[in-house]
């Protein structure tokens, strides 16, 4: 992909590449890994998504749901190949559920991903790093499916397994008139706050009657008058599958907050509904139902992760090898485990072919004892190939030493003790691993977190009935359900022949990617210093001409010797004589220090634990340069800052501050002897003991302890004063309201009719269960009205801020419609509409100022476009220019009505809601329309303003396309204070390509003043707060970049057409003028990722930069903050288990670079200090610091931060993010 990375052809040396100076080895994509020993596949996490992950795994373990789903074939479905094709109607949502199982069961590959059935949903980036509540996304997925499904087989898929029905009774005591109602259910929504457990909870709603008596009566249509009655609700109809979702989320009107209710609640893995029931008549097998699944969420009301415990019914899954392997395989307790011979031999004896690899037979060491070789016996054994080969009479090593078998002619007596311990051994095994033994019947259960899946015991449910990480949404399955025993382990079973040998094809691709990867992987890089090229100086080593002329890379196979490495070395420096030693090196920041000489030529370097990207020190194993070089941790050379008072006349001093370099294994009196002062108090600063800016004094006996046991480390000053007369030393002594929840009778009601009534409003006492319509009488009769309003008028809730609601129906108690006892009502004119009609809200254009919105009613069959007309007339605005959106949760234009034949109940619009008439023709459906901004980053720098404000075209100077010289003079942070320049919108296709809009937005009138010289020359940006966000990279079709309807793009001019690679990072970098605080005009440079250390990329830009390495210092700028963070020098020394985590990746925190960073460049021959900060930063953080002093003082002057105190009393403070409505986009299938 990248051609051949090293120029010199070292075919003499087998199998290995060598190249002098620093290469950079691209690391190639590898294949998805294969499924673990649990056979089942995850699901990735796109960054938000686990409470899909979880919501998909449920369904996926639901076989009658999956295999119906399977059972819809492409004659219905169509084909995912024509989803691009508006005119094919394929039903993307089924097809990519249907890939997405078929991947679940038959690809090998540890997580399969959800991006193909989020694209379907018409989700953007944005939505999918969004978390969401999965109680929401269960009802919204099927009711996207029911919709994908319409005019198929499989239209009643949902309601055939998921629908049930409620039936809601009142019961008259005197005539014994029964009125009912019923409810249609997908889920079942029980209450958790003050309830033990499920089944207290379904007793409370379908087994306790609520009774109308005393002052709350009930009226009968038959009695016609107010008598005694009984309220009860029963479960008429059950579904095959019963989902049921916890009320864990409540609100606390104390502290007007959210809040998690954790308290214990209980579930049966096995429950009997009958007593919740209608009929009960039937067997009690047909009311049974067993719990399958059980979606779990962690964490509190603002945010958290999901996870899911799920039964396989089907035993798709490798349950009782967990059991295996989640238990030590041999309990060392009580037998001899502290002998290796014996261990190594009972492992040689499981193995069929009595042959294993070396390295395979310590795994497997580690996997039994839980403890590797090298850390339990190498010590006192030596290496495990060399115990191997001095145990000949029982193990035979192959003549490599690569593999190991047992020898069949052993002595008798060794073959009986043997025997004897490993019989010891299993028999110790099988005792301490309780369930290995269990039938097929035990159940199966498994913790699926993401791409993470683990068995689990049927026990450890209980630990979800409570606390932060517990229950909830239970699914249950009738007991009566029974799989075919065909379906028993068989992952293919009724799975479509289209999809199996799509499956096969990618297993069959992903089988031969993992053998070239795996090739690849094995392969490391090492940087070998080679001795003669380097000298011993200030107690640390250092190249004699340069780094790169000093250290070579070799790329090698990481399962060969070390004796492989040193004959390599050997046929690579061919000018070397003597002895060579290999020894493990580290940068400090004094130099290059040894730390270990590696011995065991038989040992491979895995073994050795030698990491990918590891410094190795090549010489004679004594001296360099004739200098004697210490090695070790001990003796690692410190770097620190020694400040030396010299005592001078009338006790004054002068302090002379330099750094100096000591072993770490010296005593702390050494100091004085390198500065020539026979003695003098010492004070140290920077050490753990030490207080933080503190000095801390060292007496006399401290001088004779070591650098490291006064937890000196690199950095850290010491300050040595001579003696003075006059003993004089350096070191001196540096608001709301609350009230309380009480019993409420009453609603108060008040007065919108328009009447020359002398009462405002008016107090009604009543209860939770009085009706509406005897409210609204007593009102109108209290309010001294005219008695025609109580044909013509309506009762409307009045929220916080004045706002009348949607009108409440006559008949409705005041508990059904979800109104408060103390709440406050409006007696307005007109009818409430009737349950065939929608009440809605609309106002004009999104920006909506409060008491703007118009109110209507209409038929809720009407069609969109009808209503759109009916809109235009009470708004007195010309049609044909616009289109319909309705209000999402954050009181914003959400997406708009497409379907304009569509009725508004098709949409799921209801009473209450807001619509916005928004002015301009909706696109056809698949076309966006995309503002163009023109981007100079090389205009003069500027006060910054938000890019809205700059509307006015002006064309630069002698043109745009203007090359700028590396290291020109100019203003500073051009980039980040670049001005942007609108130039109109383009409607385009989703299906076009980025070069055809570029061709597109330079046909803008705006544009035509520049020469731009093709398409080609135009770089394309995302836009993000104001400046240039995510760069489009290629030529993809624009629905590949997932841009969105809102997603504005800025192009700006090349000099030259451009093609970055995927690992390719483009960057600004920008030439500090020295002693000016200003820097250089900006440079792009394009810096392979591939490594994405910090010592290459600044090797890359003192390159660009004509500097010598070590005396260039880079730093990445924060726009924002007007901030410039400092890229470190230097690694830090982590342990050998983390040394795989590179700790200088620049990609990750807290660099975080991306496309468009600026980088700062200062050249220390010139400017020796670490200040990268311009006057224009000055300004930036004194208004940043202004800004946020005016927000505190307006925090206190609302009151805000008083009640942020009481609620931080359990939880930190933290502001949390605003909630954004889910959705699933879906065509029309009618």
């Amino acid at each position: 992909m990248f051609g051949n990375l090293f120029e010199e052809d070292y075919s003499s040396v087998s199998n290995n590449q060598y190249g002098r100076g620093r290469k950079l080895k691209t690391a190639a994509a590898e294949p998805p890994a294969p499924r673990e020993f649990t056979k089942l596949s995850g699901i990735r996490n796109q960054g938000g998504t686990c409470y899909l992950n979880s919501l998909l795994q449920t369904l996926h373990f639901t076989p009658e749901f999956r295999e119906a789903l399977f059972s819809l074939g492409p004659e219905e479905l169509g084909s995912l190949e024509e989803t691009d094709n508006p005119d094919a109607k394929a039903r993307a949502i089924p097809l990519q559920l249907q890939r997405l199982f078929a991947q679940l069961l038959l690809l090998d590959q540890d997580a399969a991903s959800t991006a193909g059935l989020t694209d379907s949903f018409g989700w953007t980036d944005s939505e999918e790093m969004r978390q969401h509540d999965v109680q929401e996304l269960n009802r919204i997925l099927f009711s996207a499916l029911e919709t994908s499904l319409v005019g198929t087989s499989g239209h009643d898929l949902i309601n055939r397994l998921y629908h049930g029905t409620v039936v809601n009774q009142i019961v008259c005591k005197e005539c014994k008139n029964v009125s009912e109602k019923q409810e249609d259910f997908l889920d079942l929504t029980v209450a958790v706050k003050n309830v033990s457990g499920l089944e207290d909870a379904l007793w409370n709603m379908y087994v306790e009657e609520e009774v109308f008596d005393s002052d709350n009566l009930y009226r009968c249509g038959t009695c016609d008058r107010l008598v005694r009655a009984a309220k009860s609700a029963k479960l008429r109809k059950l579904p095959p599958f019963l989902t049921v979702s916890l009320l864990r989320f409540n609100f606390d009107f104390v502290k007007c907050e959210r809040y998690k209710e954790t308290s214990c609640y209980t579930f049966p893995l096995r429950i009997n509904l009958k007593p919740f029931c209608e009929q009960s008549d039937l067997e009690d097998l047909e009311y049974m139902y067993d719990l399958f699944s059980v979606i779990i969420h962690k964490g509190g009301c603002y945010g958290g992760h999901y996870h899911v415990y799920i039964k396989d019914v089907d035993h798709l899954g490798n349950w009782q090898l967990q059991e295996k392997k989640s238990q030590p395989d041999v309990n060392l307790e009580g037998v001899q485990s502290e002998d290796p011979l014996m261990l190594l031999k009972a492992i040689l004896s499981e193995e069929e072919s009595n042959l294993i690899l070396v390295d395979q037979l310590g795994q497997k060491l580690l996997k039994k004892t839980g403890v590797s070789w090298n850390k339990k016996y190498r010590k006192q054994y030596g290496p495990l190939r060399k115990f191997l080969q001095l145990h000949s009479q029982l193990f035979l090593l192959s003549s490599d030493k690569n593999t190991v078998s047992l020898l069949k002619n052993c002595s008798l007596q060794a073959e009986s003790d043997f025997q004897r311990k490993e019989q010891q051994i299993f028999k110790t095994l099988n005792l301490e691993s309780p369930g290995l033994n269990d039938g097929p019947s035990c159940p199966h259960w498994f913790d699926i977190n993401d791409s993470k899946v683990q068995p689990i015991e049927e026990k450890d449910i209980e630990q979800q009935f409570q606390g932060k990480e517990s229950a909830y949404m239970l699914f249950y399955r009738k007991s009566q359900l029974q799989r075919p025993p065909e379906a028993h382990a068989n992952p293919r079973y009724k799975v479509p022949c289209h999809l199996l040998s799509e499956m096969d094809a990618a297993n069959i691709e992903l089988q031969t990617k993992r053998a070239e990867c795996d090739s690849t992987n094995n392969n490391f890089e090492l940087h070998l210093h080679l001795g003669p090229h380097y000298h011993f100086f200030n107690g640390a080593l250092h190249p004699v001409v340069s780094q790169t002329e000093s250290v070579w890379d070799l790329t090698f196979d990481k399962r060969k010797t070390l004796g492989d490495l040193r004959q390599s070395i050997f046929q690579l420096l061919d000018f070397w004589e003597g002895d060579m030693v290999l020894s493990v090196a580290k940068f400090v920041p004094a130099g290059l220090h040894i730390y270990q000489t590696l011995d065991g030529d038989d040992l491979t370097l895995c073994e050795l634990e030698i990491a990918d990207e590891e410094d190795i020190f090549v010489w004679n194993g004594v001296e360099v340069g004739g200098v004697r070089i210490p090695t070790g941790r001990d003796c690692e050379p410190l770097l620190l800052n020694v400040l030396h008072l010299a005592a001078g006349g009338a006790g004054c001093g002068r302090l002379a501050e330099a750094p100096r370099v000591f072993p770490a294994d010296a005593e702390l009196g050494a100091v004085l002897a390198a500065l020539a002062i026979p003695a003098g108090a010492v004070s140290i600063c920077g050490t753990e003991a030490a207080a933080e800016d503190g000095w801390l004094a060292v007496p006399e006996e401290g001088l004779r302890k070591t650098f490291r046991e006064q937890g000196l480390r690199d950095g850290s000053s010491i300050l040595v004063q001579e003696p003075t007369t006059n003993g004089s030393s350096l070191l001196i002594k540096q608001g709301n309201w609350i009230t309380s929840e009480n019993e409420v009778d009453w609603v108060q009601v008040k007065n919108f009719c328009h009447s020359e009534s002398e009462e405002e409003q008016v107090r009604i006492s009543t209860t939770v269960n009085t009706v509406v319509f005897d409210i609204r009488i007593k009102a109108i009769k209290e309010l001294k009205l005219m008695k025609e309003l109580v044909e013509n008028s309506c009762l409307r809730p009045i929220d916080r801020n004045g706002k009348l609601l949607c009108p409440v129906p006559d008949s409705s108690p005041l508990k059904e419609a979800d109104l408060r006892t103390g709440r406050t009502l409006g007696l307005c004119p007109g009818k409430a509409p009737a349950s065939c009609q929608l009440f809605l809200f609309f106002a004009v254009g999104s920006d909506i100022q409060p008491g703007a919105e118009m109110e209507i009613i209409v038929e809720e069959t009407i069609s969109v476009r009808d209503c759109l007309k009916i809109m235009l007339e009470k708004s007195g605005l010309p049609g044909g220019t616009w289109h319909l959106r309705k209000m999402d949760w954050c009181y914003e234009a959400g997406e708009p009505l497409r379907e304009e034949d569509a009725t508004l109940k098709e949409l799921m619009i209801c009473s209450g809601d807001t619509l916005l008439l928004i002015e301009g023709k909706l696109l056809p459906l698949g076309f966006l329309k995309v503002p163009i901004w023109w981007y100079q980053p090389r205009g003069p720098a500027a006060p910054r303003k938000s890019h809205r404000d700059q509307t006015h075209w002006t064309p630069s100077p002698g043109g745009i396309c203007r090359a700028a010289a590396p290291g020109a003079p100019g203003d500073e942070h051009v980039d980040a204070d670049a001005p942007l320049h609108y130039l109109g919108d383009v409607e385009i296709s989703e299906g076009a390509t980025l070069l055809e809009l570029k061709a597109q937005a330079t046909s803008l009138s705006r544009l035509s003043a520049c020469a731009v010289q093709a398409p080609t020359f135009l770089r394309a940006w995302t836009m993000d707060g104001g400046r240039p966000g995510r760069l489009l990279r290629g030529n993809q079709r624009l629905r590949e970049y997932k841009l969105g309807q809102r997603t504005e793009i800025c192009l700006e001019p090349l000099q030259n057409e451009e093609h970055l690679g995927p690992q390719d990072v483009l960057l600004r970098t920008q030439m500090r003028l020295p002693g000016q605080r200003a820097y250089a005009r900006p440079v792009d440079v394009v810096w392979d990722a591939a490594r994405g250390t910090a010592s290459s990329l600044r090797q890359r830009l003192a390159e660009l930069y004509s500097l010598p390495v070590e005396k260039t210092e880079i730093a990445k700028y924060f726009p924002d903050k007007a901030a410039w963070l400092p890229v470190a020098r230097w690694n830090q020394q982590v342990t050998k288990k983390k040394r795989k985590k590179r700790q200088d990746n620049l990609q990750g925190p807290p660099y975080y670079l991306r496309d468009g960073d600026i980088i700062g460049i200062k050249n220390l021959l010139v400017e020796e200090d670490d200040d990268f900060s311009t006057v224009g930063d000055d300004i930036g953080t004194e208004s940043q610091t202004q800004l946020a002093l005016g927000r505190r003082k307006s925090r206190e002057a609302t009151g805000v931060q008083s009640r942020d105190t009481v609620s931080s009393a359990e939880t930190p403070g933290r502001p949390h993010k605003p909630e954004a409505s889910l959705s699933i986009r879906v065509g029309r299938f009618r």
